[in-house]
């Protein structure tokens, strides 16, 4: 699998430099979102601009980076999707799952968005105590 990571204070951006998100990707791509669950990410954008097709095993694969994110109580955007593969997580009915965002900028933004928001309610439930 080819991809990079761009690790920042709040969040990890990984992209994705595959035309595929398939069978023969995806069990890496469920891996590395284990890993860096374990390593303390909570907030991870997927960059999918290069991606041009992904198959069941793809989406399974998204869904477990989102499900690692939110147990963490953390953030998952994925950016850059192309038309042909919001095609197939709308007719897999994961678009009112999954935080989808047009360009990686938005997905950073949302995150901080996100961010901001778990400490103003920390601070408050704190104020209440």
């Amino acid at each position: 699998m080819k991809y990079t990571i761009d690790k920042q204070e709040k969040y990890l951006l990984i992209q994705l430099h595959e035309a595929k998100l398939d069978a023969t990707v995806s069990p890496q791509l469920k891996s590395e979102f284990v890993t860096l669950n374990a390593e303390g990410y909570k907030n991870l954008i997927l960059d999918l601009s290069q991606v041009k097709y992904i198959d069941s095993s793809g989406l399974s694969s998204i869904l477990v980076g989102n499900r690692l994110a939110n147990d963490a109580e953390g953030a998952f955007v994925l950016a850059g999707v192309t038309d042909h593969v919001m095609k197939l997580i709308k007719i897999s009915q994961l678009d009112s799952v999954l935080d989808i965002l047009p360009t990686v900028q938005e997905a950073i933004d949302s995150v901080f968005f996100s961010e901001l928001e778990s400490q103003l309610g920390t601070e408050e439930s704190d104020d209440k105590a």
